[in-house]
């Protein structure tokens, strides 16, 4: 099998991984020259894009005997049985491990851009090169997915020799190859046009990927809840893992700036958002619906259900101020779905006496100059019997106004949708 170029085996490649375009991928190119070959798979499948930066270890006086690799985040895989019998010292490896550590660094954000690497936790993860020689570089990098998170890691390339093929299947959960031919010398010779990839060709197809993620399909919706049609905005990243529901509170509706910065900080994440008002304009003129927390628990429930029966996507809560509370009260159903629940400047004091009943995996944020809600927050969660975390943002107010305040509620909220949405507990 010969390739026209990096592109058109991309092309060719994507049908044979169409099978996992229900588990909602990820897919990594290998730079430079797997991206643009990951880049044709990712938009065929409608999964998010990215780049897997891998950094082999090389013994110092013998560089191409690798004896391990380093990733993002951290990931280290060592190879003991090299590192034993290399006779290396220490202080050697460790300099060698800080100097690749730099370069990996170093291309990362070059690449990117200033864009945060795409969350791989618990997610079917597709690793791309455009053709395997020896296997080392793609093995490590499956490696050091596994390492990432990821939950089901496949090794997807054009062309590879069969005994390198026969070896990655210790490496990767699975290994898609087009093309395994006997007689093999060299990635190129199966490529008509296999000029060397710049690194503006790899930022370039890594910022139109990510240009198209961040461009959701968005609509404005009529919610069914309990029998009441309320206005709302479901915005869908293309290949979204799940959908977060956000519940307003204390008269702030789906139009509220906190919010709203919020949902985008999940939607770069490829989580889908609805924002909707669980309260009618006429109903929000009397103060005291805002507390009504078992009327906006019942309208979120069925909410959920029209939610459900629209998107086959797990389901999280994102509850503000009393919606905090609505959402807890949802939870707490014995029929409730609901894969996490994040509350930010919350009353979960409200869902009481409910609150033991939650099974959803609960963070609290709490600004730590909002004192009278933090001890609420504090008792509340003395009361829940799921895991749970109460995270308190220094310097904070209730409305979390103060420069960088919001930033981090953002941050600290994708991260636990991402864990435990994308993780295969929510509510499918």
């Amino acid at each position: 099998m010969l390739f026209a170029d990096r592109t058109d085996a991309g092309r060719r490649l994507a049908p044979a991984v169409e099978h996992l375009r229900e588990e909602r991928p990820v897919v990594l190119g290998l730079p430079r020259g797997g991206v643009p070959v990951a880049h044709e798979v990712a938009r065929a499948l409608g999964a998010p894009l990215d780049v897997v930066v891998v950094r082999k270890l090389g013994v110092p006086y013998h560089p191409e005997l690798g004896f391990g690799a380093i990733g993002e985040g951290g990931v280290r895989v060592l190879s003991d049985d090299i590192v034993r019998r290399s006779g290396v010292r220490q202080p050697e490896l460790t300099a060698v491990e800080h100097a690749e550590e730099q370069e990996l660094l170093r291309r990362a954000r070059r690449y990117r851009e200033g864009r945060p690497r795409v969350a791989v936790d618990g997610r079917t993860v597709i690793v791309v090169d455009d053709g395997v020689a020896t296997g080392a570089t793609a093995a490590a990098a499956c490696q050091v997915v596994r390492e990432q998170g990821a939950a089901h890691v496949v090794l997807a390339v054009p062309v590879a020799p069969p005994d390198v093929v026969g070896r990655l299947h210790g490496a990767a959960d699975d290994v898609v190859c087009l093309s395994r031919p006997d007689l093999f010398s060299a990635v190129g010779e199966w490529y008509q046009d296999f000029a060397q990839t710049t690194d503006e060709e790899v930022i370039t197809r890594l910022t139109e990927a990510a240009a198209a993620r961040s461009a959701p399909v968005t609509a404005e919706v009529d919610v069914d809840a309990d029998g009441v049609r309320l206005a709302g905005d479901l915005a869908l990243p293309a290949g979204a893992t799940a959908v977060v529901m956000f519940a307003h509170g204390s008269g702030s509706s789906r139009h509220s700036p906190r919010n709203r910065s919020v949902a985008a900080a999940l939607r770069d994440a490829g989580l889908g958002t609805l924002l909707f008002d669980l309260l009618t304009p006429a109903e929000e003129a009397d103060r005291a619906n805002v507390f009504a927390v078992d009327t906006l628990a019942r309208r979120l429930s069925t909410a959920t259900r029209w939610l459900r029966e629209r998107e086959s996507l797990p389901i999280g809560y994102f509850g503000a101020s009393t919606g905090a509370a609505a959402a807890l009260r949802a939870a707490a159903d014995e029929e409730a779905s609901v894969g996490a629940v994040v509350s930010r400047g919350g009353r979960p004091d409200l869902a009481a006496p409910r609150l033991g009943d939650v099974r959803a995996p609960t963070l609290l944020i709490v600004g730590g100059d909002d004192t009278s809600v933090l001890d609420l927050n504090r008792a509340a969660q003395a009361e829940l019997r799921c895991e749970n975390r109460l995270d308190i943002v220094p310097g904070a107010t209730h409305l979390f106004e103060e420069p960088g305040a919001l930033d981090q509620v953002a941050d600290l909220a994708r991260a636990w949708f991402v864990q435990h949405l994308t993780a295969g507990g929510g509510g499918a």
